[in-house]
């Protein structure tokens, strides 16, 4: 899994790809996550990258040519090593982002090039001009792209084989399907050491060696837990 992530501040991005399992994913070369620097692109000596809103209104517009000149560099690179693009624009507008589109990521040949926004947002012309999806991570509003890139590319990254160290946990969690037998329902309750903890006890089926019957006890839960917070799944 190829990625590029096009935003105003680095920073903000590279670490949280230094630590635990994104970074083995790295090191086992399973994912390549790049940054390309917006203001590298950025117009005149101050390397502008926004503008006041035509119009009127508060706060500033990302301008399009930083991040034309951006994306026509990012292309011409990957289509020297010859890679084509698959382009997402993290935006409230954008399509809902599921574990159905993060299995599509993960699979996904083409270099992923997230272009994260910021400040009150991104000039038109972007999206009218550019090939691109935009997703949305939720019904909120964030101060910029970034975190919802890395929200997408973590939950994709996960779920390319080898990612992570026991396979097995893929098909047992919320969003899949598992043990339980259950498309898109919320996982069942686990417990780890101690057996009893302030007075709260492990459910004795998990104590019993009867993998039958804790196979039974998991499928049920996931069904009651998913028909009691979010019973839309079930339909």
């Amino acid at each position: 899994m190829n990625c590029i992530v096009l935003t105003l501040f680095p920073n903000m991005v590279e670490p949280y790809f230094k630590d635990s399992i994104l970074k083995r994913a790295k090191e086992k070369s399973l994912l390549n996550v790049r940054i390309c620097a917006l203001r590298d692109f950025g117009i005149g000596s101050h390397h502008t990258t926004d503008d006041l809103p035509y119009g009127g209104g508060p706060g500033m517009l990302l301008k399009p040519e930083p991040i034309f000149s951006a994306l026509t560099a990012i292309r011409a690179q990957e289509e020297a090593v010859g890679n084509a693009l698959r382009v997402i624009m993290p935006s409230p507008q954008g399509t809902l982002f599921n574990q159905e589109m993060a299995l599509s990521f993960s699979k996904e040949e083409k270099t992923l090039v997230f272009i994260c926004g910021r400040y009150e947002g991104i000039d038109a012309r972007v999206a009218e001009g550019i090939s691109l999806e935009e997703v949305s991570v939720g019904d909120y509003i964030l101060t910029g792209g970034e975190l919802p890139a890395m929200v997408m590319i973590d939950a994709s990254a996960r779920l390319i084989p080898g990612v992570l160290g026991e396979p097995k946990s893929l098909t047992e969690e919320s969003f899949s399907v598992g043990n339980h037998g259950l498309a898109g329902t919320f996982e069942y309750p686990q417990y780890t050491r101690p057996a009893e903890f302030a007075g709260m006890k492990v459910p004795a089926v998990l104590l019993s060696g009867n993998h039958a019957e804790i196979a039974k006890w998991r499928k049920e839960k996931a069904f009651l837990n998913t028909q009691q917070r979010r019973p839309d799944l079930l339909m």
